[in-house]
């Protein structure tokens, strides 16, 4: 299968109808699941009709997709997955960068790894100038794998939570990076080398 990505440590691969059984996983562990619904178990037909037509979407401005099922290089084992795709279907300009992983995964820097590869693939090669994610408010963790993957805070908002789950009370925030102050966090780059 063709990679789309490698990191030291990752292969981000494009999603296939094969993942099904992974997603079903991935989605039915309640602590990978709460700042996303609440940790509500998910079934295996929602995954098939609603979850893996969203993972299986092209964009036409990249004929590419924009969420990539994670590996674990050195044993081809499933993480979870990223996003990285246009807010415009036509427009590279602003993408959204997301990530969810089993738990296994989490605090082994799996999540930064991934996508500041993703940011620098972005302004690199994809025509990307501004990059942005979103979490709730609560989820320290979320929020520092963007704080560590450049993305600044931008603001602190209130959205419209189909169901309330606990900590939605607290609002969401936004973080942005872009690509001029990508550019001047990069290494080698006097600016960003005296940060």
């Amino acid at each position: 299968m063709t990679v789309f990505l490698r990191t030291e440590r990752l292969a981000l691969r494009p999603f296939t109808t094969a993942d099904a059984d992974h997603l079903f996983a991935l989605d039915n562990d309640p602590e990978v699941m709460r700042f996303i619904n609440g940790g509500r178990p998910t079934t295996l037909e929602a995954i098939r009709t609603r979850t893996l037509p969203r993972l299986l979407h092209d964009h036409p401005c990249w004929e590419n997709r924009g969420f990539w099922a994670a590996e674990e290089r050195a044993t081809g084992a499933f993480l979870g997955w990223f996003e990285f795709r246009p807010l415009d279907d036509n427009d590279p300009a602003t993408v959204e960068l997301g990530y969810r992983l089993n738990r296994a995964s989490w605090g082994r820097g799996y999540a930064t790894e991934g996508s500041r590869a993703l940011i620098d693939k972005g302004f690199t090669e994809l025509g990307v100038e501004s990059v942005t994610a979103n979490t709730m408010t609560v989820n320290a963790g979320s929020r520092r794998v963007m704080e560590k993957s450049g993305l600044l805070f931008l603001r602190s908002f209130t959205g419209d939570w189909p169901e309330a789950i606990p900590g939605s009370e607290h609002g969401e925030v936004e973080y942005l990076l872009t690509r001029a102050d990508w550019q001047r966090r990069r290494p080698g780059d006097a600016e960003g080398a005296s940060e």
